[in-house]
């Protein structure tokens, strides 16, 4: 067997042999050739496995993103994704070379972070992936889809984002409703600003907007969108969102960088006509919606799932790019069995920055590369992990001090399927 990098000439058998590993047949780009997940396929950073007489029997693909780090820190991370194998050569190693290639030829990039969104919970946390981001469903009747008053306002000069404080705010802005072929630069310039405020966030690379790659609203599929406006007509949010049987108006995804704005667009499709009920497809944990319905049990939260999963691939950069919000120091043994490395690392957090450097000091704690990359952006805390048995503390107060040190600004969040 051979691992190797693809050229634009490989194109087609990249995209064929993945839809044969799962059993798929592509499905039909639109007239203007957009709107298929493999348009925005980065040929130069991808791989096929191939047999020694040149069958393809595995892919192995990589997106270039940014992902927002707590701080509003932007930092370069691999999109791992389009990983399969022939169901005719599984179980031979091909997948498990084909990662540790990929992961050493990220490192030659000069890359810390991969992310990957996974298909099953126990293939890549072996190769050193954690769950570091989780979203939910929430489902309202629309006969109880009432919110409640406000209880607190908002200072005119505070900061933004208190629950309901649309009922302000909402009157200096306007929600115009727009079609998805109408917007699309829109939809693009408020996602932009919104990724960079929220840890956890992906960029959307313009070429995934111009071919129509990846799920609504960034393909062409029919969607309505709900575009809000501030007090100036400049668009600071946008909810994307289709109706579909029986009854249920599904929002793809609501976004906006002011809790106020995401109220008004909450308000509006819930106020939808000939509606039975209301599905937000991606809603982050401790949304505040919930707690705005009048009825706190109008709001049936399901299929709360992982969502991004992170890997470290330079320990100390890793630590020292994001931002900090409490002082302290921790020694971190970590572990990383699939690439054969072990650690042990001096993290000194002063003023909300970073120093991360080898160490022979005793460690707080030991811990495995994917649960690093499962509290690296604070949406999983380690004391947890120390619970549930995975992280080791070696002293009482370590993974309080652990606790208190990976939090984040907000809490982490990703919408962005690739």
């Amino acid at each position: 067997m051979r691992i190797r990098s693809t050229t634009d000439q490989d194109h087609d058998a990249f995209v064929d042999t993945l839809h044969a590993a799962f059993g798929r047949f592509p499905e039909t780009p639109d007239e203007a050739g957009g709107g298929v997940w493999w348009a925005a396929l980065e040929m130069d950073r991808n791989l096929l496995a191939t047999t020694d007489d040149g069958r393809s029997v595995g892919t192995a693909g990589a997106y270039s993103f940014e992902l927002t780090l707590p701080g509003e820190i932007l930092a370069p991370a691999a999109g791992v994704t389009a990983v399969g194998v022939l169901p005719s050569h599984r179980r031979r190693g091909v997948l498990s070379a084909m990662m540790r290639h990929q992961l050493v030829e990220l490192r030659e990039r000069g890359e810390f972070l991969s992310v990957l969104l996974a298909s099953e919970a126990l293939i890549y946390r072996r190769f050193g992936y954690g769950p570091a981001t989780y979203t939910g469903r929430l489902t309202v009747p629309r006969h109880q889809a009432a919110l409640a008053l406000p209880r607190v306002r908002r200072a005119a000069d505070g900061p933004s984002g208190g629950p309901g404080a649309d009922a302000d705010d909402a009157k200096a802005g306007t929600v115009e409703l727009l079609r998805r072929a109408e917007c699309g630069e829109i939809l693009e310039e408020v996602y932009d600003r919104y990724r960079r405020a929220q840890p956890g966030a992906l960029s959307r690379p313009h070429a995934w907007w111009a071919s129509g790659a990846g799920q609504p609203p960034i393909s062409p599929a029919p969607r309505y969108v709900a575009v809000h406006r501030d007090a100036h007509g400049v668009p600071d949010g946008y909810a994307s969102y289709s109706l579909g049987e029986p009854d249920t108006l599904t929002v793809d995804e609501i976004i906006a960088r002011d809790d106020a704005v995401i109220t008004a667009l909450a308000r509006f499709v819930l106020g939808h006509d000939l509606v039975g009920q209301v599905v937000f497809k991606h809603v982050p944990p401790e949304h505040p919606l919930r707690w705005q319905l009048a009825d706190f049990r109008a709001g049936q939260v399901g299929h709360h799932t992982d969502w991004l999963w992170v890997r470290l691939l330079d320990v100390p950069r890793a630590l020292t790019a994001r931002g900090w919000f409490a002082d302290g120091e921790l020694v971190l043994d970590v572990d990383d069995p699939f690439l054969g490395e072990r650690g042990r690392y001096l993290l000194t957090v002063r003023d909300g920055k970073a120093d991360c450097a080898p160490t022979d000091r005793e460690p707080d704690l030991s811990l495995d590369v994917s649960d690093l990359g499962s509290v690296y952006l604070g949406g999983t805390t380690p004391s947890t992990l120390v619970r549930a048995g995975h992280v080791r503390a070696h002293r009482p107060g370590a993974a309080a001090l652990a606790d208190l040190l990976f939090r984040a600004d907000r809490i982490p969040h990703c919408l962005h399927w690739f």
